[in-house]
């Protein structure tokens, strides 16, 4: 059971640190979600061409239904952490702790902060101080 794990997320990547008695280890995960920023396309000329598109509610539902695979990756990776530090850009990192909560996966903290776009090293600092200053 590692000590702590903190975690940099948002929908295109998770970068997970594990800090624990044998060092600090790092894991990435690419979600390979693509959100379509094109909505709508030009009307197609033969009359029943409409029925073959894909619509807006299609795309909606591939894009959560990559992001229900992509969590579900990062929480399997989370289990057995004794608390956990969620931070990152976006939307992500709220999503994630309502799913964590829901799943019941932890008994122990979880603390959600924002945080800027970060590097490998910038993300491993952080946690590492931030285990450190709760001396986890």
């Amino acid at each position: 059971m590692t000590n702590g794990v903190g975690l940099w997320i948002d929908h295109k990547q998770a970068v997970i640190v594990s800090v624990g008695e044998r060092g600090t280890t790092v894991k990435k995960i690419e979600s390979g979600v693509k959100r379509v920023q094109y909505r709508g396309a030009p009307r197609p000329r033969s009359p029943f061409s409409a029925q073959y598109a894909q619509g807006d509610d299609q795309l909606d539902k591939q894009f959560r239904v990559h992001l229900n695979q992509y969590y579900a990756q990062v929480i399997s990776v989370l289990r057995g952490a004794g608390s956990i530090l969620v931070f990152g850009p976006g939307e992500a990192k709220s999503e994630l702790k309502q799913r964590l909560a829901l799943k019941k996966v932890l008994k122990r903290s979880i603390l959600v902060e924002t945080a800027d776009k970060m590097t490998e090293r910038q993300i491993v600092a952080k946690v590492r101080k931030y285990f450190q200053e709760i001396g986890s």
